[in-house]
């Protein structure tokens, strides 16, 4: 997940840095949310708004890639996208990422780029398609040719 949405951030984009940062943010996202978020915040909290029908916190930053939202923050005059008030670094995605790959990285994120390049906008800027018609279809795929690497 990290890889592939690091690789549509790229493309819609996001300077290298700030499109990992992304990857490793959204494949956290997704991760808590396949778990089941353990302090999900209520819309009619106090300070709480609304963005596309779900809460945001009001003075946060927040960005949209499509229509995709996630918080950023500014670290050593440098903006990240945030998740659980920890930002994802490149650091971050490099240790954590790009070392399950080894030497590898490299062959997996040219795929990645040449996967999301295979696309239209509309799909790469959509959170729903870019799930169902992108990552779904090849997620078991590519998890086992990169597990092989």
């Amino acid at each position: 997940m990290a890889v592939l949405q690091a690789a549509r951030a790229r493309e819609l984009g996001l300077p290298e840095r700030r499109a990992k940062s992304w990857g490793l943010n959204r494949a956290i996202f997704y991760a808590a949310a396949k778990r089941g978020f353990k302090h999900e915040p209520q819309p009619s909290a106090p300070g709480m708004g609304r963005v596309e029908g779900k809460p945001i916190r009001k003075g946060e930053k927040v960005y949209f890639l499509g229509n995709e939202m996630a918080y950023t923050t500014k670290k050593s005059n440098r903006i990240y996208f945030i998740i659980g008030g920890k930002p994802q670094t490149e650091t971050d995605f490099t240790r954590q990422i790009e070392g399950r790959f080894g030497k590898h990285f490299g062959e997996a994120w040219k795929e990645s780029l040449a996967i999301v390049r295979l696309y239209p906008k509309e799909v790469l800027m959509s959170q729903n398609r870019f799930f169902n018609e992108v990552y779904r279809p090849r997620r078991d795929e590519l998890a086992t040719k990169w597990t092989e690497l």
